[in-house]
């Protein structure tokens, strides 16, 4: 492979990729950095984009002047600090937060930028608007009538449309189509020419293709999804590739047509081939953002001061998703009994599924995006209630597509229009009707046999430390989001479902682990579950934070028990919606399931705003503490894991997925114009991948500015994500060792880690496998 076309490749991988609509999953935007620490991230962000991957000083000067940011806390982080452009003393960390040497950073220029300043024409955003109209039948996954190239290559076929789209043409780029039609055929021919006549060497061409990449905004994530996809289950994908190769013939184009702009061309190319290295204000922001991050541990450390007495056997073990939105029900569902007791684990329950719903084929992978399906499971029902489900569905589709289509669309609002009158005001109101719909119970296609049923369950049950001291019930409770009108509906479901909610994964395993066959296999494996202990689905709804409870064959002789299980839940639920009220703009703990149905709702809920910190350890070190729903609380007891299986399995997966949310969620509110959705009111559906805002060409990636912001402020804190892990030092420094990109999170600054013993912060992780001692750990 040539210098240059390596150089697409790296520029390429350092794109994140972004999940359709369909199953949104939270992406870390800083992926293809986590080799470099976050004033060198910050430092590259500014050369490819025109951002910093940090908050303004002003920010920082802010949280300063409430006592947010305390001189103790602001030592400790220039004290940790390695960098040799650090500020000298304290004095000069504040001064760069008072925004004394702060200017707003700018993108080095394309050949389009140069262009358009030199002509007047505004090139950026005519190939914007050019390549999104391309790009969004290209990649249509069935919200279009028709595409004009369903199954051509991305390269192949922008060459056919671009030689017959008159509109570079008609802004003054004569020529374009018969320059385009002279292109070279494949991807990599393109990118080497277009690179030899703009004078891109080795050096130039990564942050200039880099740049290139982040002006094509969300399609470059879209491809780069097309490749994480492909390379899930061992293929590749060449739409990046191609992507870069339509961008790189515009710049072509334009330097020929432009020739002026030569000399300052020349310059930009040299500014790129320049190391990224951070300036000494980026070092002092990260250093600013770290001083945050240690005033919130701070706080962790002081709310756990050790593990509470552990509880009798419990009349309710009810285990929940990790998603920091359970941590609230679930101190809730415990204040509500002693009985009780709650568990924290990854709501795909360890079942890693590849599920077709009912009514449809179409396969839905069920499991974080890290991992691939290795169970095939339906819940297709019997082959009348099958077909009634499919008519329905087609029916459905067939009046969408009518209502939607560009002729019919106008008949529709003719004929139809009036009759809908009174369900826009119902909608409107919050007042639409809900689903109570329920879909059949899933099962494994083709079946499990006994063995498969008691290996499988009792890997699940190791991984939730939840072999022995069983309920008399055990409530699964996946979880989703009730929205309405919302084409991000699917972000408010479980990632670790890979973007739906986890109803099939509850479901599934509560039948498994009531299964005859499946007990008598773990009494085999010395697993022993009582005779008593019922194991009952349920869902979470996020929104409104009621809890749906599935009967699938649950024996009428725990009537009693089941009710008593509902009432503690509709309990728990009221408290909850009242915790979390005043939060949410003019909400009340009365309207807050209203705005699940309003169509106008544009905070139905905040999701995972806030999430702070990661916690694995066993419930007894978390039990009766308010971490203000902030916190992804996952059970573990690392006295039971013999061979420390269970958390190599938490650091390399729950871990990683809590880190890709914390930091869309950072990204998406230091970030908004490269890493955020926009606004919520002007979104646009395209191709069922994504969004744009108005009219316009660019596919915007990550959370909408309203999930993040309640009009006035941020209401999620910008922090980078805190581990803290119950388990020997060298058992969690192992892992790290086997796992290498892992380990560039923690020593990089990715994410915090600490050690925790007896329910207590024991020590915190430093860059090198090395561990600050307790008396050290403030000043570490």
């Amino acid at each position: 492979m040539s210098a240059i076309l390596k150089a697409a490749e790296v520029a390429a991988r350092r794109i994140p990729p972004a999940f359709p609509l369909e199953a949104t999953v939270a992406v870390n935007p800083f992926l293809g950095q986590t080799g470099e620490d976050l004033a060198t991230a910050s430092a590259r962000l500014q050369r490819v984009a025109g951002v910093r991957a940090v908050r303004a000083g002003a920010d920082h000067a802010a949280a300063i002047e409430d006592g947010q940011l305390t001189d103790a806390v602001l030592a400790e982080a220039l004290s940790a600090s390695t960098s040799p452009l650090k500020p000298k003393d304290l004095a000069s960390l504040k001064a760069f937060a008072a925004g004394t040497a702060t200017c707003e950073p700018t993108a080095l220029p394309t050949v389009a930028d140069l262009a358009a300043e030199a002509t007047d024409v505004d090139w950026p955003s005519i190939i914007e608007k050019s390549v999104g109209v391309w790009a969004a039948g290209q990649f249509d996954r069935g919200q279009a009538l028709w595409s004009p190239a369903p199954d051509a290559e991305a390269f192949a076929s922008w060459r056919a449309w671009a030689t017959h789209d008159l509109t570079p043409e008609i802004a003054g780029l004569t020529g374009f189509c018969a320059h385009v039609a002279a292109a070279p055929d494949t991807a990599d021919r393109a990118i080497l020419r277009a690179a030899e006549a703009l004078g891109l060497d080795e050096a130039a061409a990564e942050t200039a293709f880099h740049r290139l990449y982040m002006e094509l905004g969300g399609w470059s994530q879209h491809a780069r999804w097309l490749l994480w996809h492909a390379e899930l289950t061992g293929g590749t994908d060449r739409t990046m590739a191609d992507l870069l190769a339509i961008r790189l013939i515009w710049e072509e184009a334009l330097l020929a047509h432009v020739p002026e702009i030569g000399e300052k061309w020349a310059e930009t190319v040299s500014a790129h081939g320049a190391p990224v290295k951070p300036s000494a204000e980026d070092v002092a922001l990260a250093i600013l953002q770290e001083a945050s991050e240690r005033a919130h541990q701070r706080g962790l450390f002081a709310a756990l001061d050790g593990e509470t007495a552990p509880k009798d056997r419990p009349a309710l073990q009810a285990a929940f998703c990790i998603d920091v939105r359970s941590e609230l029900f679930r101190r809730a569902l415990e204040d509500v009994d002693p009985s009780i007791e709650t568990i924290g684990f990854a709501g795909f329950f360890g079942l890693p599924l590849a599920h077709k719903a009912h009514g449809s084929d179409v396969v839905e992978a069920h499991l974080p995006v890290l991992l691939n399906p290795a169970v095939v499971t339906t819940s297709h029902a019997e082959p009348e209630k099958e077909k009634d489900a499919r008519i329905a569905a087609r029916t459905a589709r067939a009046w969408g597509r009518f209502r939607q289509a560009a002729v019919s669309s106008f008949a529709f609002v003719e004929a139809a229009g009036p009759f809908y009158a009174g369900k826009l005001v119902r909608d409107a109101l919050g007042r639409g009707a809900r689903s109570e719909k329920r879909t059949p119970a899933p099962w494994v296609v083709g079946g499990l046999d006994a063995r498969a049923k008691a290996d499988t369950a009792a890997a699940v049950l190791g991984a939730m430390s939840l072999t022995k001291g069983h309920g008399e019930i055990v409530l699964l409770l996946g979880h989703g989001g009730q929205v309405t009108n919302n084409p991000h509906e699917s972000a408010y479901h479980c990632g670790a479902c890979g973007g739906y909610t986890g109803e099939v994964s509850a479901r599934l395993l509560a039948a498994l682990l009531n299964d005859p066959e499946t007990r008598t296999g773990l009494a085999e494996r010395d697993i022993m579950v009582p005779e008593d202990t019922l194991f009952i689905a349920g869902l979470h709804d996020t929104t409104t934070d009621e809890i749906t409870i599935y009967d699938d064959g649950l024996p009428s002789d725990r009537g009693d028990d089941i009710r008593r299980m509902k009432g503690w839940l509709k309990q728990a639920g009221k408290i909850t919606r009242a915790e979390r009220a005043p939060s949410l703009p003019g909400a009340t703990p009365m309207t807050i399931a209203e705005r699940a149905l309003n169509w106008a709702e544009v905070r139905p809920e905040w999701g995972l705003a806030g999430c702070a910190a990661f916690i694995a350890a066993p419930r007894a070190a978390t039990a009766g503490r308010d971490l203000g729903g902030r916190a992804f609380l996952h059970s573990y007891d690392w006295q039971a894991d013999d061979s420390f299986g269970t958390l190599e399995l938490i650091i390399t997966a729950p871990v990683v997925v809590a880190s890709w949310i914390s930091l869309q969620y950072y990204g998406s509110s230091v970030m908004p114009d490269v890493f955020g959705g926009g606004n919520k009111l002007i979104h646009n559906i395209v191709g069922g991948i994504g969004v744009i805002e108005g009219n316009s060409g660019r596919l915007r990636p990550g959370l909408p500015w309203q999930a993040v912001h309640d009009g006035e402020k941020l209401m999620h804190e910008p922090l980078r994500l805190s581990v803290m892990i119950e388990a020997p030092r060298e058992a969690i420094t192992g892992v790290l060792m086997r796992h290498p990109e892992v380990r560039d999170l923690f020593d990089n600054g990715w994410l915090h880690l600490f050690r925790l013993k007896d329910g207590k912060v024991d020590a915190r992780y430093r860059p090198g496998l090395i561990w600050a001692e307790p008396q050290e750990l403030l000043a570490a």
